[in-house]
């Protein structure tokens, strides 16, 4: 396609979006907007369609959409931002089921009433889509799989899996959204020096279901609090339970794959849930608990790191091709959302048109390009190592004093000093302040809390401003204490500096 800006004729860049998941649909909008063609290729059917649902095997574990998913949604114009969450559940905190008789122990995840959003993965998949495909310049292609790119010819090789015919396209830019066993790049590494690292995890995971209950008046209900993730913390391994807006729970047990190995039948599985996650079995019941841990597939939980990220100004690989993470601090399909939005606004840095460049030596796309495997490496490296650091929070961390104090402490402190401390998942789920800044400041703050010493008392008083008085006098007594601490914590951290 060719467009006229003033008297000069210029040809239209065309992008192939690989992989039609979230973060290839969005962007696949993205580039839309800026007023490129797109091609949006993806392997499996048309997930819209109701015969092909049983075909596709959804991954599992439910999203949790939080401040830089909404932000990279918003930027679309689109209002999908709004959109996706009419569907969402937030979730203001983790809820602990401890011990044999599942003591409940709520634990908020924000100083201020934040909350995460539950949303189902198929269906925010399939909006994303839809929107994609509503726009004049998108073309969507199922049942297409990429077999190879050649990024200096600017050419894929695709096969028809319908048809098994070879199919050919080409385009001015290349773009890997297919996830963590990604072929984009896998022809990436045949054109530039990738570093990549791939690691599985001892421990897996497998899906389990919390139905709604039928109340007095024959309507479902939620049997557990809708309004927190549910997690049951087992040291050495947990199950976690997030709302769905059908009144069910989307249940996911995480443990070793020796653990699910001794497993053998229904016996093994109700003794074992007996002894670690007995309070969970009258919410399953027993037989949809064995039909439902024998039918659905075990699980792997890989890491996967690569730089750099792109090759010239062909190609690029985005979202869990580029960074594939555990999913325990819920930042996966948002980190992946937010370099569609990081890579947007580079673009503009570099003022990168929709049109080819007359003049040959013009390389603004190759800079912008650059600029991303530089600047953003940082962040994907944090973000992925916070992601495996939280599964040891999560099933061990949530549950220790410790935890617990540190926890009070600095949401305290962030009510007296909110730009001077604040707490780590705030700083990643609730802002879209750099993963790697995030990162650097959480561990200054861990330091200056264990270079100045600070007592119990400190903490004690914490807990108090935490939980809330009652009286403003006394709360207000209890941030002037707090406040006292700081100054003392301040000159302790300036002598020993």
């Amino acid at each position: 396609m060719a467009r006229e800006l003033g008297k000069y004729e210029y040809e239209t860049r065309t992008v192939a979006v690989v992989g039609a998941g979230p973060v290839g649909a969005l962007a696949a909008i993205y580039f839309a907007n800026r007023g490129w063609n797109v091609e949006l290729y993806e392997a499996r059917p048309d997930m819209r369609i109701a015969e092909n649902k049983a075909k596709i095997q959804n991954r599992s574990i439910n999203l949790a959409l939080s401040a830089r998913g909404l932000s990279a949604l918003k930027s679309t114009g689109l209002g999908l931002d709004k959109y996706v969450l009419q569907s969402g559940l937030p979730m203001k905190g983790r809820m602990l089921h401890i011990g044999e008789k599942g003591k409940l122990v709520s634990q908020n995840y924000g100083v201020h009433g934040e909350c995460i959003n539950s949303v189902d993965r198929a269906k925010l998949n399939e909006d994303l889509i839809t929107a994609a495909e509503k726009l004049p310049n998108v073309k969507v292609v199922f049942n297409h799989s990429l077999k190879r790119a050649d990024f200096d010819k600017g050419t894929l090789h695709l096969e028809n899996k319908e048809t098994n015919q070879k199919v050919h396209a080409t385009a001015d830019l290349i773009i890997g959204c297919d996830g963590a066993y990604s072929s984009v790049r896998n022809s990436l590494m045949r054109h530039v020096r990738v570093d990549f690292e791939q690691n599985y995890l001892a421990h897996g995971y497998c899906e389990l279901n919390i139905p709604a209950k039928i109340n007095n008046k024959g309507e479902k209900e939620f049997a557990m609090d809708p309004h927190h993730l549910h997690i049951w913390p087992r040291h050495h391994f947990m199950m976690i339970a997030l709302p769905n807006p059908d009144k069910t729970f989307t249940v996911t047990l995480f443990m070793p794959f020796e653990n699910f190995e001794s497993i053998h039948n229904k016996d093994d599985l109700l003794a074992f849930f007996r002894l670690h996650f007995a309070d969970a079995i009258p919410l399953m019941g027993e037989e949809a608990l064995a039909r439902d841990y024998f039918r659905n597939p075990k699980g792997s939980l890989i890491r996967i790191k690569a730089n750099p990220y792109h090759y010239k100004d062909r190609g690029i690989i985005l979202g869990d091709a580029a960074h594939s993470m555990v999913p325990f601090y819920g930042q996966g399909m948002n980190c992946g959302f937010e370099d569609v939005e990081y890579l947007d606004r580079l673009l503009d840095e570099h003022e990168v048109m929709c049109v080819k460049p007359k003049n040959p030596n013009n390389n603004d796309l190759a800079r912008a390009l650059q600029a991303f495997t530089d600047r953003r490496a940082k962040d994907i490296q944090a973000i992925c190592d916070l992601a495996l650091y939280n599964y040891e929070e999560m099933r061990h961390g949530v549950t220790s004093p410790l935890y617990i104090m540190r926890k009070k402490v600095e949401t305290a402190l962030n009510l007296v000093l909110p730009k001077t401390v604040v707490p780590l998942y705030t700083m990643v789920s609730f802002s879209t302040r750099p993963y790697s800044r995030a990162l650097e400041q959480h561990q200054r703050q861990g330091f200056w809390l264990a270079a100045a010493g600070i007592s119990l008392s400190i903490g004690a008083v914490a807990g108090l401003a935490v939980v809330g008085l009652k009286h403003t006098r006394d709360l207000r007594e209890a941030k002037d204490a707090v406040r006292a601490s700081l100054e003392t914590l301040a000159r302790k951290v300036a002598l020993k500096n």
